[in-house]
């Protein structure tokens, strides 16, 4: 299947050739879109400068930082628009290990999405301190118990889809950014009924640059989840408000 691997980056030049070079060997027949959100710091130059520039990688350039979620969209539609069969997504830093890119990809024999997660048998995290361990339970928790979702890493940011299977949750139409855009195509996924298998990886902590986690992506993923919760529950009251003979009518 042809395959791209998104990668968004704002400031990743002490990695980015890393990430890259592992990338290429770790999946020989996939290409890469780094998504690159006009990084002062030369990210792009150096993504233009690899022997593999144009031939396997390729370069997005955008001009201003709106969040993950917005460079993501801007990736999937370029390569939506380009007819890739599967569509991989991972962080610039080697957080997501590259070797289980082959892993994923063909986890898509058999379901709509694959999940890179910490959280199921064999996963785990790295180079964590004991209070980022605890912050991140308890968001998964949190996720999964508003939602009632049964995938276990919520947000996890490394995953693959189907083309089709990206188009049918609408990714390319969501409005989150961050950990919440993560959340919101698992929510879509699971209330649309698309099969999602979750994938054991070792997510290591960073160890070049400098992380892109605020107060500010926590406080919007609390929200959100919440909004999109409530929203369900107003909906369904709206459903049982309508007699059983009108439910026709409204398109229920």
């Amino acid at each position: 299947m042809k395959t791209i691997v998104v990668i968004p980056t704002y400031n990743e030049a002490l990695g980015i050739e890393t990430v890259l070079d592992a990338v290429l060997r770790a999946a020989p027949d996939a290409e890469i879109l780094v998504v690159d959100d006009n990084s002062p710091d030369g990210t792009g130059v150096l993504v233009e400068a690899h022997p593999q520039y144009l031939h396997r990688v390729f370069l997005l350039s955008r001009g201003d930082k709106d969040g993950l979620g917005a460079a993501y969209r801007a990736g999937f539609t370029w390569a939506e628009a380009r007819m890739y069969d599967v569509i991989v997504q991972m962080d610039a830093d080697l957080s997501h290990p590259p070797a289980k890119i082959p892993e994923l990809v063909a986890a898509l024999d058999t379901v709509d999405i694959a999940i890179g997660s910490r959280y199921v048998a064999g996963g785990g995290v790295r180079n964590w301190s004991l209070s980022r361990r605890l912050i991140s339970w308890a968001g998964n928790t949190y996720v999964r118990a508003v939602l009632g979702l049964r995938v276990h890493d919520a947000t996890a940011g490394f995953r693959a889809f189907r083309r089709d299977s990206l188009l049918m949750l609408g990714a390319l139409e969501s409005q989150s950014n961050g950990y919440s855009f993560q959340i919101e195509n698992t929510w879509r996924a699971s209330r649309l009924g698309l099969t999602t298998t979750e994938v054991p990886i070792t997510f290591t902590d960073r160890t070049l640059g400098e992380s892109k986690m605020s107060t500010a992506i926590i406080r919007e993923a609390v929200i959100r989840v919440l909004l999109w919760r409530w929203d369900e529950i107003r909906h369904w009251q709206r459903r049982a408000a309508v007699p059983v003979g009108r439910l026709r009518d409204v398109g229920a």
